[in-house]
């Protein structure tokens, strides 16, 4: 009977250790295909803004944006992205799912930047200017500017396809979008189609045209735009064709965007570029034109110098001075500095 108890107990002794090894061979074999599986990234950008547009100047530190995403892969073909900026709100979270072998054919659903223009879809890390984007991009792709819309980062809710073809040289994506922006239901039963084409005839060069055709549903009102009301459902269209050429130490980007809200049109244009002047120093200019109402008076004109440097990857400061010339008001000065840290 003794020797019978003492052969269970090692029994259960062994198999104890057993189990336990298992155990965390287990839990190490399920950490390391979560790290392997999901991707976390993030930024801050902050700084300080100078600007005597009003009749008291304007002087403020800022904290522009602070996001961190994370990219999960559940399959070799399924993805899902999550980002929130804890400056503002959530501002994306959407599923991808390739369907083709190739990168020909992959479907999008959920909330993301919508394809309107070649600026709109680009990371603020990736852009010169401290503001970020063109007036006319910020206006016309949702980025804040428009009382109508809103604020929504240029971003909606929605489906779309996209991918690449003829060995991507050509980049397509077409979606089916609310409208409304970020994070709220479509005010109105009517959906927007946003199309977009990129065309790359050799590496450094993109050729970009992009459309939108919608409609919209006020929750605010403009002066420039007198016949729209709050709550009102009005014609929203977009158009936009530009070009982008990258090589080392060069970077060249203009654009024309129009747009109809209503009975008003708008049409804008920028050139913006960067030349490496030094090591990790860079040089930035742009000029950069955005006319809210043609039949009206408001128009606005921007011309930005500037310098930035990158300290480390994907880290920067940057220093820049802007005049603006607007037809509505009066012209004034900008000055603003930003520090850029990401990863």
């Amino acid at each position: 009977m003794r020797k019978t108890i003492i052969t269970m107990l090692l029994t259960i002794c062994w198999s104890t250790n057993v189990w336990c090894q298992t155990e965390k061979k287990d839990t190490a074999v399920w950490l390391k295909e979560l790290i392997n599986r999901i991707e976390l990234h993030g930024y801050a950008q902050g700084g300080y803004s100078y600007d005597d547009a009003r009749e008291k100047t304007n002087s403020t530190f800022n904290m522009k944006r602070t996001l961190l995403w994370a990219k999960a892969r559940i399959t070799d073909r399924w993805f899902f992205l999550f980002m929130h900026d804890f400056s503002s709100e959530v501002q994306e979270y959407y599923t991808d799912y390739r369907i083709s072998n190739d990168k020909s054919l992959n479907v999008r659903f959920g909330q993301f930047k919508h394809s309107y223009s070649l600026e709109n879809p680009m990371s603020p890390t990736q852009l010169e200017l401290i503001d970020v984007y063109s007036q006319a991009v910020l206006y016309l792709a949702g980025e804040g500017p428009d009382p109508l819309h809103g604020v929504n980062y240029g971003r909606d809710l929605g489906l779309m396809v996209y991918g690449d073809l003829f060995k991507d040289k050509l980049h397509y994506e077409l979606a089916v979008m609310n409208g409304q922006g970020i994070n709220k239901k479509d005010g109105n039963s009517d959906k927007d189609i946003i199309a977009k084409l990129e065309y790359r005839p050799i590496e450094q060069l993109r050729i970009v045209s992009s459309a939108q055709k919608g409609r919209g549903h006020a929750v605010g009102e403009a002066a420039w735009n007198p016949d729209i009301k709050k709550g009102d459902d009005y014609r929203r269209d977009r158009l936009s064709i530009g070009g982008e050429w990258k090589s080392k130490g060069l970077s060249l980007r203009s654009e024309y965007l129009a747009g109809k809200d209503g009975k008003a049109n708008s049409r804008g244009a920028y050139l913006t570029g960067c030349v490496t002047v030094a090591k990790n120093l860079d040089v930035v200019g742009s000029a950069d034109f955005f006319d809210r109402n043609t039949k009206l008076d408001y128009k606005q004109t921007n011309a930005t110098i500037g310098l930035q440097y990158w300290f480390y990857k994907k880290c920067r400061v940057q220093a820049q001075y802007t005049r603006c010339w607007r037809s509505f008001d009066t012209d004034y000065n900008w000055l603003q500095a930003q520090v850029q840290v990401a990863f």
